[in-house]
């Protein structure tokens, strides 16, 4: 079994007076695809942020490549090789494509560099050809190609994608996808939250399934394929 990245043990986490997360266990190991699958206000978002440490846990540990970070400040986590592609994307609308790329630029740990200015442009050519525009003039799939490339260029060892292809037409959602799979096979361990469960049951070597802040399926894709009822009863509107 390859490294684990990240672990999570028994973790509690609440909003207000509101209990989100009961006692939910996570783990990605390197190189990985995992889904995070579930219907709306089932906790999916809470936990990436509980993971990140931009949401408090109340209970249970986090450790990322053994080491524990539970409650540690969210910049931590990310000079530890974890970048994170938020929910409605999070660019700076002021400055260019190219200002939003190069601000965010800096070796992985052991002072890798893999994912160079250059690579991030020939892996979105669409970017190339708008350097010099503000992120405020990019559609919503080049807004989300921005957001992507930008985790790139810190050189991450996990990539995680919080409704990646939210609001976005079919042909480019399908363009996400396909760079989503490449960022994957270069490498880079994935978690991936989309409403399109089809879609990232496609790319994802294993899916995990939360209802009311609970863990209720966790294997490999091949085995949610293989059980419709599953799908159906937690996933189907």
């Amino acid at each position: 079994m390859a490294e684990l990245l990240v672990e999570a043990r028994g973790l509690h986490a609440y909003y207000g007076a509101s209990h989100i997360l009961h006692g939910v266990d996570f783990a990605v190991h390197r190189g990985e695809a995992l889904g995070l699958m579930g219907r709306n206000g089932m906790g999916k978002t809470t936990l990436l942020k509980t993971l990140l440490g931009l949401v408090g846990a109340r209970a249970g540990s986090v450790r990322v490549k053994g080491e524990d970070m539970t409650g540690a400040p969210t910049h931590r986590l990310a000079r530890r090789g974890i970048a994170y592609v938020p929910e409605g994307r999070g660019i700076f609308p002021n400055l260019s494509v190219r200002e939003n790329l190069v601000m965010a630029a800096r070796a992985g740990e052991g002072g890798r560099r893999e994912w160079t200015f250059e690579r991030v442009l020939a892996t979105f050519p669409r970017l190339a050809e708008r350097l010099g525009h503000g992120g405020a003039q990019l559609s919503g799939g080049e807004q989300q190609m921005l957001t992507i490339g930008r985790a790139l260029m810190t050189n991450p060892e996990l990539l995680i994608l919080d409704e990646a292809t939210e609001g976005l037409a079919p042909k480019i959602a399908r363009e996400i996808w396909h760079i989503v799979r490449a960022v994957g096979e270069s490498g880079i361990a994935t978690v991936i939250v989309d409403k399109n469960f089809a879609a990232v049951n496609a790319i994802t070597d294993r899916n995990l399934i939360l209802v009311k802040g609970e863990v209720v399926f966790e294997g490999p894709a091949a085995e949610l394929r293989a059980r419709p009822e599953v799908h159906q009863r937690y996933l189907g509107v």
